[in-house]
């Protein structure tokens, strides 16, 4: 099974934080899978995305936090992604690819 890591940081001034929540900004869900699908694109960039199987958020991130993305290919077309912050996983799914 192939692998890919990389590092990310969601910017303070990233547009979606005044709204997500007013004096107290979390990175909304969908700010990191914007990153994770980011991260999917340039390991295996032929892929195409059909889906998320499941999507778990455990821990919520904050703005400025440095976190690993984790991509590991499994069987049936899918990728298992987890989210770290300092080693501590705070996302987990898998994407469900389209047949080649």
């Amino acid at each position: 099974m192939a692998a890919h890591q990389s590092q990310y940081r969601i910017d303070t001034n990233h547009p979606s934080l005044p709204g997500h929540f007013p004096g107290n900004p979390v990175v909304p869900g969908v700010v990191i899978i914007d990153e994770i699908l980011h991260a999917l694109e340039l390991w295996q960039p032929e892929s195409r995305v059909q889906g998320f199987s499941s999507v778990k958020f455990l821990r919520p991130l904050l703005p400025e936090e440095l976190f690993t993305i984790e991509l590991q290919t499994t069987k049936a077309g899918r990728v298992k992604f987890e989210c770290k912050k300092d080693q501590t996983l705070f996302a987990t799914g898998l994407i469900s690819l389209a047949p080649e």
